[in-house]
């Protein structure tokens, strides 16, 4: 890749363009093109590096107070995420913030159990609080998952709320989901028994329950006071994300198209559920914050994925929303970052390598400016220059250096992929909050299957 064009040093003009991160002042460019936005979609390179979770939540602080949004949605399970809700609203239960992020038992446990996730919740718990939003005067700014894989604690999570609520209806559920028989806590052997032919779908079971519990919307959300219609909600998304993962786990075996496309068509299609669901209790649209990693917020048809037939939530947001929707993506360089050696291995602060000649981030390391940001939605000579499909790194829970390359890299075009591209040219670890992992039998991890 030449590094100069039409006479130019392409070092010099990213130079020129590269906006400096000093202060929380250098972010107004950011928080100023968010301001028409439904959404703004934050990334990471990483799934560990300590800089992108601070600024992704110096950036949704601001967001939330200076202009308005909502709630941030996350790339976690949905009931572990909605405790961290009910928290923050202030329902009933957790006091402290470090007892709201205990759903999460699997690993990467420290991908939402870290000092920087505490430290963003303990502050949206207050701020909910001291805005008179725990008092129902205002509807509390949430916290939510979008992701896929807690099919068995989705199935519990639909249970616990029906008997609550209908206790016969919660026996008729307990009958249907019971046709995963001994799958029923193991939805990764459910999907090998299907594909070969050992056991029957459940399929039509899981839809049945949903369009039951959709039939019954209106006696539910009356029964339980102001909060229930949000409690009845999420009893609806897990009993959606049952009918999907069931249909994830059967579709593994066939390969990552496959699995990669019904993961992030889910989280795209909770996204619009939840805006919808929101935008109904506050009687306006609703406007969310994603915090998910860059290979899924990204536009995925500038990318290598786009050539492999696989979708994103960040292509789909772009298709749907156009200029109603900001894509900001991360990168780093160097430094340290939280992950692991092999799936369910022990969390390492390791070592980040020196980026590969020509990539993104080898390009980003010689500019003088070791902390910034660039415009990618403003053309000109920058975004010219960059435009070239160049090699971009990403680290998901596992970080293997040695055969980084194949494992870490993939091609991309930034300026089709991003509106803003942030830039922290060396990094730190996350530092992971004191927990045990706890296996859900069956259940992928949360980076299944490629790491991301």
């Amino acid at each position: 890749m030449p590094d100069v064009k039409g006479g130019h040093s392409l070092i010099d003009v990213l130079e020129r363009a590269a906006q400096p991160l000093r202060t929380g002042d250098d972010y107004h460019a950011l928080i100023s093109a968010a301001k028409t936005k439904k959404f703004v979609l934050l990334g990471e390179a990483t799934h560990g590096t300590a800089e992108f979770y601070r600024i992704r939540a110096e950036l949704t602080r601001r967001l939330m107070m200076a202009e308005g949004f909502d709630a941030v949605a996350v790339e976690a399970d949905w009931p572990d995420a909605y405790r961290v809700n009910r928290f923050v609203s202030g329902r009933p239960g957790d006091t402290q913030a470090d007892e709201a992020l205990s759903n999460f038992q699997r690993f990467p446990t420290w991908m939402w159990r870290n000092t920087e996730v505490l430290a963003f919740i303990t502050w949206l718990h207050a701020h909910n609080r001291d805005t008179g939003r725990f008092e129902g005067q205002k509807e509390p700014l949430g916290f939510y998952g979008l992701d896929l894989y807690s099919m068995t604690t989705s199935m519990q999570a639909v249970l616990a709320y029906l008997e609550k609520i209908d206790p016969s209806e919660a026996a008729a559920a307990r009958a249907r989901y019971g046709c995963f028989g001994q799958f029923i806590t193991n939805p990764q052997a459910y999907g090998y028994a299907i594909a070969s032919g050992r056991w029957d779908s459940c399929e039509q079971e899981v839809i049945i329950q949903l369009m039951q519990l959709q039939r019954k919307a209106g006696v539910y959300v009356e029964k339980d006071g102001a909060f229930a219609g949000n409690e009845y909600f999420s009893a609806q998304q897990n009993a959606e994300l049952v009918r999907n993962a069931e249909e994830y786990y059967r579709a593994m075996f066939r390969g990552r198209p496959n699995t990669w496309n019904l993961r992030d068509r889910h989280m795209f299609e909770t996204l619009e559920k939840l805006a919808s669901h929101l935008g109904t209790r506050l009687g306006r649209e609703a406007r969310i914050i994603v915090w998910a990693h860059n290979s899924h917020l990204g536009n995925a048809a500038a990318t290598d994925m786009g050539r492999r037939g696989e979708f994103n939530i960040g292509q789909l947001v772009r298709e749907t929303y156009a200029d109603r929707a900001l894509h900001v993506g991360f990168s780093t360089s160097r430094g340290e970052v939280t992950a692991a050696s092999d799936w369910d291995g022990p969390a390492e602060a390791k070592k980040i390598r020196n980026p590969l000649p020509d990539s993104y981030e080898e390009v980003f390391s010689r500019l003088e400016k070791k902390r910034f940001f660039l415009d990618l939605r403003t053309g000109g000579e920058a975004v010219d220059l960059l435009g070239d499909e160049r090699l971009q790194r990403a680290i998901g829970v596992i970080y293997k250096a040695e055969t980084e390359r194949m494992s870490h890299y993939f091609y991309s075009s930034l300026p089709r992929q991003f509106d803003f591209m942030i830039h922290i040219d060396e990094t730190k670890a996350v530092q992971p909050l004191p927990s045990f992992v706890h296996r859900r039998p069956g259940e992928m991890d949360e980076t299944y299957p490629s790491g991301l």
